[in-house]
């Protein structure tokens, strides 16, 4: 199928794979005056949070024509003082007036106490996989999901620091925080890579590749609602989740094997910085729909 057609061809339909683009401000008139097909869009939830004004607007125009998901990047599920109460009510306004096909953070935290006063790091801090951790994100992932009345789906995390209070690896933890709160998965095949390369500038000896794949294998099939896919940047002494480019070979690898091992799920393509034309999103979401549609759904436990 030429590029031009299979870009043409996205719809949202629901005989194949659900694919999408996070939608930002550069391409937001574009998208509005060219409703390309997509099967949906996602938003950076905190963007919106606003009572009214042109950003609440333009995302209740594209809502008239996509599916939304809403994908958030403050609520710091790790962080051991709790939920920030009026960042959840404003999220819970904004799932109301949205009616989004899906909600997401990140299993980070943010929020914390310094010299009395309570303080947001403003940025997606790694977690340690422990008891004391999973009790703090089960707890506040519970609050989420109580609050919005509906499943909550969590994020793997590019991180750059491990910790040595740590007992077990993330996809035990993960699959231990499935179990307890219901909650569901977003899984980020970049940020898998991005840690994996990490690991081996500071010594590992496993393959990124394969150990990205068994990561995959550790996940249960029925817990993962989205996949994520992005750039990211080698600095040659550190891998960074830029978000700046396209998604490279080896990610589309990791992609296939995600869709093979979980079956038709929700895929988004993510661009934060050197945000290009929309025609070059359109074209990595048409690659990832093509590659979803011809995998075989195979069931893993």
């Amino acid at each position: 199928m030429p590029l031009a057609a299979s870009i043409m061809s996205l719809s949202h339909h629901t005989d194949h794979a659900p694919c999408g683009i996070g939608w930002r401000h550069p391409h937001y008139g574009e998208l509005l005056e060219s409703l390309p097909g997509l099967d949906f869009i996602e938003v950076h939830s905190e963007n919106f949070f606003a009572e009214g004004g042109a950003g609440l607007a333009v995302l209740g125009q594209a809502r008239e024509h996509y599916p939304v998901s809403l994908h958030g990047v403050g609520l710091g599920l790790g962080s051991a003082c709790g939920i920030d109460a009026w960042h959840l009510d404003q999220l819970a306004r904004l799932v109301e007036r949205i009616e989004p096909v899906r909600v997401s953070d990140h299993a980070c935290f943010a929020r914390g106490t310094a010299a009395g006063c309570q303080i947001h790091a403003a940025d997606l801090l790694p977690i340690a996989f422990n008891s004391a951790t999973l009790d703090v994100m089960c707890a506040n992932v519970q609050r989420v999901q109580d609050r919005l009345k509906r499943q909550l789906l969590v994020e793997n995390l590019s991180a750059y620091l491990c910790f040595n209070s740590s007992d077990r690896d993330e996809t035990t933890f993960l699959r231990e925080l499935v179990q307890r709160t219901g909650c569901g998965l977003l899984v980020d095949v970049n940020n898998i890579y991005v840690n994996a390369l990490n690991a081996r500038l500071a010594g590992s000896m496993a393959d990124p590749l394969a150990a990205c794949l068994e990561w995959l294998d550790r996940i249960a099939r029925g817990s993962v609602g989205e996949l994520h896919l992005a750039g990211h940047r080698d600095n040659a002494d550190i891998v960074i989740d830029d978000h700046g480019s396209r998604v490279c070979a080896d990610v589309w690898e990791i992609y296939r094997h995600a869709q093979r091992r979980f079956g038709g799920v929700a895929a988004l393509v993510e661009w934060d910085t050197d945000i290009p034309p929309l025609a070059v999103l359109l074209e990595e979401a048409a690659r990832a729909r093509n590659i979803a549609t011809r995998m075989p759904q195979a069931v893993a436990a």
